[in-house]
């Protein structure tokens, strides 16, 4: 459990509006939003921040979310965050592979405020 009040959340997603989306419904006091729109990028602040959780989309140019979780896990530097996988893609196979590659929750499009921060509470439960 994260144990100072603001949870620093990456959110990772190439539709401006969908990010924008998800900064409003994050944007209670309780999180610092750092947002990227694209994976390779999202993987360099990663890296170089101290990120509690990340967000990502899945279908994304030149790497998708899925690449991503895999980059992530084998950093030993990023190994440790956990991954909400929000995404369209919404068949059992899809929340399969997302599991996978390492991600810690699987939300689907479209989703609530509170489907949303309930997802991200739930990996530090």
């Amino acid at each position: 459990m994260i144990t100072c009040s603001l949870i620093t959340v990456l959110i990772v997603e190439d539709s401006l509006s969908e990010l924008e989306l998800m900064n409003h419904y994050l944007d209670n006091g309780d999180y610092k939003i750092v947002k990227s729109t694209s994976a390779q990028e999202a993987f360099e602040i990663a890296l170089k921040n101290n990120i509690d959780a990340i967000v990502t989309d899945v279908v994304m140019p030149e790497m998708s979310g899925f690449e991503l979780c895999r980059l992530l896990k084998k950093n030993p530097v990023t190994q440790k965050i956990p991954i909400i996988i929000c995404t369209s893609k919404n068949q059992e196979i899809d929340k399969f592979w997302g599991i996978r590659q390492g991600a810690s929750a699987y939300l689907t499009k479209p989703y609530t405020r509170e489907q949303l921060l309930n997802t991200i509470q739930s990996v530090f439960a």
